[in-house]
């Protein structure tokens, strides 16, 4: 009898009938099938849902939320808003991963119960390569300071820039991270609407304020698909006002969270101090 599943994977997708198989293939094969899969179908007008509903007999815990078209966001919030496990991550269905994915985020947690989030490395896969390309170098696993983490998920030249110069390993997306479903409950935590981009990267900076320990690991276990029709790579003007807006959310929720862990640090510096200072009158007396 398999125990209670620890993991969700949280799958948004829309019009998504041309990849769909090969993720949902990629994760019917893990090392760790005691998993629970989340598919929320945003509406698609082409074939996606059947193609979900054809992988319902290959996961033991397997569910889809139809829903009105919302965006990438809304999806990502009626995910959360639906998850029961202790752990989740989320997952693109254009994307897929290697078997060992969703042992790692359960293997990291229980290795690391101080860690609110962890993550893992990526390859960067091209419609037009051949290869897949670690997203960066090889770095030993290690538990983050907050500092340190904000340095890995920020890109300082905002998401309209995608440049490979900025090499970190963790980056401002979700589907290389696991968060635990307390956290997000406890603050009532969303992704924000109504931007074209860098939502995830608001959401992580958020999670990151409120909580305290990150363990990376750069060992690739997600391949993230270059699409040439891809948001990302098709320039409109909604996404300069949206970059500079994002980028100011990201800032803010930074600087306040860096100024507060500067406060906490000084209050526990003069309680130590007065604490020393007591034992010291006290051997005096």
């Amino acid at each position: 009898m398999l125990e209670q599943p620890e993991l969700t994977v949280i799958m948004p997708v829309y019009n998504m009938e041309k990849y769909l198989a090969r993720a949902l293939d990629h994760l019917a094969d893990q090392t760790d099938p005691n998993f629970k899969l989340l598919i929320v179908n945003d509406g698609s007008k082409d074939k996606t849902r059947e193609i979900a509903e054809g992988y319902r007999d290959k996961f033991k815990y397997f569910r889809i939320i139809n829903k009105p078209n919302g965006g990438l966001s809304d999806a990502r919030n009626v995910g959360m808003e639906n998850v029961d496990t202790p752990y989740f991550t989320f997952h693109d269905g254009d994307d897929w991963v290697e078997p060992d994915y969703t042992a790692y985020f359960v293997r990291a947690f229980h290795e690391h119960p101080e860690a609110a989030m962890v993550c893992c490395g990526f390859y960067i896969d091209y419609e037009h390569g051949d290869k897949s390309i670690p997203a960066a170098k090889f770095k030993p696993a290690k538990m983050l300071t907050k500092v340190q983490t904000y340095r890995e998920i920020v890109n300082f030249l905002g998401s309209m820039f995608f440049n490979h110069a900025f090499t970190s390993s963790v980056k401002g997306y979700t589907w290389n991270k696991g968060y635990k479903s307390t956290i997000v409950k406890k603050h009532g935590m969303e992704f924000v609407k109504k931007l074209a981009f860098m939502e995830d990267q608001i959401f992580n900076v958020k999670y990151i304020a409120i909580s305290d320990g990150f363990y990376r690991d750069t060992q690739p276990l997600y391949h993230y698909w270059q699409r040439d029709d891809s948001m990302v790579h098709n320039f409109n003007l909604k996404m300069v006002p949206d970059n500079f807006k994002a980028n100011w959310f990201v800032w803010k929720i930074i600087i306040k969270s860096l100024i507060a862990e500067r406060r906490k640090e000084k209050s526990e510096s003069k309680q130590i101090y007065s604490a020393s200072e007591g034992s010291s009158n006290d051997r005096k007396g």
